[in-house]
């Protein structure tokens, strides 16, 4: 009796926990919603990006912090830090230059002119969107268990290769070489948080780039403003080879902040992830 009503029990808890690749589905719905809202939204992008030596030491370190703002419709990113200080003076007067001429440029731009450049930002977010959808063809998906980012209750979704699966274009190519690990947001279905690592070499492009097993990319998000959910960080680590010869060890880490929504009559509002 006993071993009958509990298998009564997990037939409904079972039941009850969504099927994995309905959640990935509907969570490139839910992406194409949050995009809506985070394109209004500003930030400052500090960059660090560092090249290893064979053995794991860092050979050289460059770190830029850029404000993406978004100017005439599309985002217009200028440089304020290197390696964390503030730019030389000389430098500082050439970036406010080029924001000059960008902004002069854009105002005196024909209607034409505006839709064909800011077609061409949409162009990229339809890419990124793109590869979401195609993701949630190319693998196989479990729910491995539920937990909590940031306070918030997700469920941990594992990723693993769809035996068969065939990429649509070239640009995919890589993904039945990769597995990771999704941490979604159950109340928004947003990725609060992606893992994933390069299990056999893949290569790709014009100038024959190829990247070795073992690399792997994080990718973190954070509620803004209790309406959106916008970048944090962004970690890459890899080993990857250019043609025959050149190999490079590579470790990138973008971190996002200060996020601010851009209004109607240009005013900016402060905004602090929750």
């Amino acid at each position: 009796m006993r071993f009958a009503l509990a298998l009564v029990f997990f037939a409904a808890a079972a039941a009850q926990q969504p099927e994995a690749r309905d959640i990935m589905r509907r969570s490139v719905d839910a992406n194409d919603q949050n995009w809506k809202i985070a394109r209004n939204y500003t930030f400052l992008e500090r960059s660090e990006e560092r090249q290893l030596d064979s053995a794991g030491r860092v050979k050289s370190k460059q770190v830029k912090t850029y404000d993406v703002t978004l100017l005439e419709g599309s985002p217009y990113r200028r440089l304020v830090e290197r390696d964390d200080h503030p730019l030389a003076s000389e430098e500082q007067q050439k970036e406010k230059e080029k924001l000059e001429r960008s902004i002069a440029e854009r105002s005196r731009e024909t209607p034409a002119a505006r839709e064909r450049r800011i077609a061409e930002y949409e162009k990229r977010r339809e890419r990124e969107r793109e590869l979401m959808r195609e993701v949630a063809d190319a693998f196989d998906f479990r729910v491995a268990a539920s937990d909590h980012v940031d306070g918030r209750e997700v469920w941990v979704i594992e990723a693993t290769p769809r035996p068969g699966y065939q990429p649509r274009n070239w640009n995919m190519k890589f993904l039945p070489h990769v597995r990771g690990k999704l941490w979604i947001d159950k109340l928004s279905l947003q990725w609060a948080k992606l893992e994933a690592e390069v299990i056999d070499p893949v290569s790709w492009g014009l100038f024959l780039l190829r990247l070795e097993r073992g690399a792997r990319i994080g990718f973190e998000q954070t509620r803004v403003n209790d309406e959106v959910w916008l970048p944090k960080r962004v970690v890459v680590s890899a080993s990857a080879r250019i043609g025959f010869i050149k190999k490079l060890r590579i470790e990138q880490d973008v971190a996002y902040k200060n996020f601010r929504k851009f209004q109607a009559d240009s005013r900016l509002v402060a905004a602090q992830p929750e």
